[in-house]
């Protein structure tokens, strides 16, 4: 992973910042990589992530999904960090694997979930189901949907689950009772940092991908992480994000150009909210996608308020395929390029538009979409946001917010007394009605 900042310069964009802003910043990276690096030799809890590409072992995820992995569909049944790690892997490396069909439950909207189960041969479909402390309202409630499926049907679902859990809990005592095969979530690992564990590796093995190539670019991520900004791809993301944030671009427009990448974006979302948002500070991550999205958004981010940052990840070389000649003059130009030629083109005149007009971008550069970038992006990103929530000065790995709603929500549904949930009798009200 490669990343270029030149057009977040204060000399080609606005807001943004000189070389001499840089390099003031660049001392609270050295504080900030120093309180890393302890964090991570000691095993603290969040810091523990960085860890992962040397601890995961993907022999022991393998041996795991063996009973499972001739199935035809994998339903994983996640929600947020428990299914998005492993939904951008599948995604991003579909090409790559064994053809094995994919589908994520994790929301919970019934018409949604209905649709996703219909027409799955589920004789031959075998369930992933990921929570920590195996009692997420969400994904209890889709996998007992899921188990009911599978008995209406006539199939053992216990010949066809694999659990992903903590060490206590629904899913751990479920798992023991029936002699399932299960993985641990790691001690100390947010669900947002946990793509590089089993969390978001089971559905990889699964689909036959190379996971020993995406720990090896993780690792190889990690030890690039030193104490300059200058010097390492990925502080230099989050210490420019930061940067600019403070100086008012307070959106985050994560923009890859290639199809593979669009899970990416939304894991990237959650990653980048979930960890920063809080005590009024952080910025707000949005998603888009090169070039879909040229047509729909690229009109506000170049001629919009000024506060947004724009960041492109691309790939320096895909698989490619000619455009047919035609015989239509106006279109003939086409006919001596290629789909990759025109989607390279795309982003180049996207990036030169933005710096024209001063709005500050980010280039993310990929040599290629496979398992060993990919495994770098990931853990480039989450050392970019680790980084820059020492900067911002929060904890980066709570998230009280979430917690929060969790609580009203099981205290709506009669799981408990929680007083959050008192709180949504209070909604003011202003109704307009037909």
């Amino acid at each position: 992973m490669n990343v270029d900042i030149g057009n977040a310069l204060s000399s080609v964009a606005s807001p943004g910042i000189s070389r001499a802003g840089l390099e003031r910043i660049d001392e609270q990276v050295a504080v900030a990589h120093e309180r890393i690096e302890r964090g991570m030799a000691d095993g603290e809890h969040g810091y523990e992530a960085l860890n992962l590409p040397e601890k995961t072992d993907p022999d022991e995820i393998r041996t795991a999904v063996e009973p499972v992995a001739d199935c035809e569909t994998l339903v994983t049944v996640g929600i947020g960090g428990s299914a998005l790690g492993a939904a951008t892997i599948v995604d991003a490396l579909e090409a790559q694997g064994d053809g094995t069909e994919t589908v994520f439950l994790d929301n919970v909207d019934p018409a949604w979930v209905s649709r996703r189960l219909e027409g799955l041969t589920l004789s031959e479909t075998a369930i992933n189901v990921v929570s920590r402390s195996g009692m997420t309202a969400e994904t209890l409630a889709n996998f007992l949907v899921v188990r009911e499926a599978f008995d209406s049907a006539g199939v053992d679902w216990t010949e066809r689950t694999i659990v992903t859990t903590g060490e206590s809990g629904p899913l751990r005592e479920l798992a023991d009772r029936h002699d399932l095969p299960s993985l641990a979530v790691p001690d100390g690992v947010p669900g947002r940092y946990a793509a590089l564990s089993a969390v978001g590796l089971v559905a990889a093995a699964v689909c036959d991908l190379d996971i020993e190539a995406i720990l090896e670019g993780a690792d190889a991520e990690r030890k690039s992480l030193t104490g300059s900004l200058f010097e390492c791809p990925a502080y230099a993301y989050g210490a420019t994000a930061y940067a600019l944030d403070g100086r008012g671009a307070g959106i985050n427009a994560m923009m890859p150009y290639a199809e593979s990448l669009e899970t990416f974006a939304e894991w990237f979302a959650q990653l980048w909210a979930e960890s920063l948002g809080k005590d009024d500070l952080g910025q707000t991550p949005v998603r888009a996608l090169g070039a879909t999205d040229q047509h729909s958004q690229l009109q506000l981010y170049r001629a919009g308020p000024r506060d947004k940052l724009v960041t492109f990840v691309t790939p320096q070389a895909r698989a490619d395929r000619s455009i047919p000649d035609t015989d239509v003059e106006d279109l003939a130009y086409l006919g001596d390029a290629t789909l990759g030629e025109l989607l390279e083109a795309e982003f180049s005149a996207t990036e030169a538009s933005l710096a024209a007009a001063g709005q500050p971008n980010v280039r993310i550069e990929l040599e290629r979409v496979d398992a060993a970038e990919l495994g770098g992006l990931l853990y480039g990103m989450e050392a970019a946001c680790v980084l820059a929530g020492e900067l911002y000065g929060v904890n980066t790995f709570e998230q009280p917010a979430v917690e929060w709603a969790k609580n009203a929500t099981r205290g709506l549904l009669g799981g408990g007394e929680f007083e959050e949930a008192e709180a949504v009798a209070a909604k003011t009200e202003l109704r307009v009605e037909r």
